[in-house]
């Protein structure tokens, strides 16, 4: 019979448990389940708030206390209240805690790298993946405001101009570009602002202040692989909140017409066009919204 498209998902769903190892009661052979494992990762990754670590693992109160004292009974956690709130409580690794995450990471990474070895198409594998993982994790998303002369805001800012370069007929040279100046979207005259997802960049946009008056929207940027999610749409939300905050009554933006998708969804959120603003040799439409 012809599969449907629910007997792939559920295809997907039963080769990936059967494949990280969820059913395994000792996952990659360290002697504790996956619930334990990730709770360890976790806080090896830098998470200590015990209610931050139970809703970023989607578990209840009673699964999470369980998984923590037996990783404290195993001496390779330990928890205290919060220096700030006594009801908050924190976990962090031991040394043998510490050793265990650091066993776990080189076993999950000669996994992965074993994976990507002994597939035809690594750029593909890749894609796939990145796609079911901001499908999965889309109402997880962190929009974190950042340095954009930080590494993983000038990564975006890459792949946002190397996909301009792509898209225009006439390419895209930044050099040529009216770029602000990234002290120009750092607080307090604007601010940029990082999509992550589950650690890893998935979008950004900018805003460029003007004199404190007015801002403007520069640099938005979603990543492929979560198109389709409304991520552009929230963080342009973020980016006017923020304006708010900076006292800025007036946004305006620029784009290009060979980008009709973001010419319509500035259209969709209200944005009504205006006469050029100015002299970028790129943009070839302009709005403008009041807040």
């Amino acid at each position: 019979m012809q599969p449907t498209d629910i007997d792939r998902i559920r295809r997907f769903h039963r080769t990936v448990t059967r494949e990280t190892g969820v059913m395994d009661q000792s996952f990659l052979s360290r002697g504790r389940p996956l619930g334990a494992a990730r709770v360890l990762n976790a806080i090896g990754r830098g998470m200590e708030d015990v209610g931050a670590i139970r809703d970023y693992l989607g578990l209840d109160s009673g699964l999470m206390s369980r998984l923590l004292r037996s990783l404290e009974d195993e001496g390779l956690v330990e928890t205290h209240p919060a220096p700030q709130d006594a009801r908050r409580r924190v976990a962090r690794l031991t040394h043998e805690g510490r050793a265990e995450f650091e066993a776990y990471e080189d076993l999950s990474n000669t996994r992965a790298q074993r994976l990507l070895d002994h597939h035809p198409n690594r750029a593909d594998l890749l894609a796939a993946m990145d796609l079911i993982a901001s499908a999965l994790g889309q109402h997880a998303v962190e929009f974190v405001e950042a340095d954009p002369r930080d590494p993983t805001s000038v990564w975006c800012l890459s792949e946002y101009f190397a996909e301009l370069s792509r898209r225009f007929e006439r390419g895209f040279e930044v050099h040529l570009s009216r770029d602000p100046e990234a002290t120009d979207m750092i607080a307090p005259k604007g601010a940029f602002f990082v999509a992550m997802s589950d650690g890893l960049p998935i979008g950004c946009g900018g805003l460029k202040g003007h004199d404190g008056t007015w801002g403007e929207v520069k640099r938005l940027w979603v990543s492929p692989a979560a198109r389709g999610l409304k991520l552009a749409t929230r963080l342009m939300e973020v980016i006017e909140a923020r304006a708010r905050d900076l006292g800025m009554g007036v946004l305006r933006l620029d784009t290009n017409s060979q980008l009709p998708e973001a010419v319509a969804m500035y259209r969709r959120l209200g944005w009504t066009e205006i006469e050029r603003f100015n002299d970028d040799p790129y943009p070839d439409v302009f709005f403008e919204k009041r807040l």
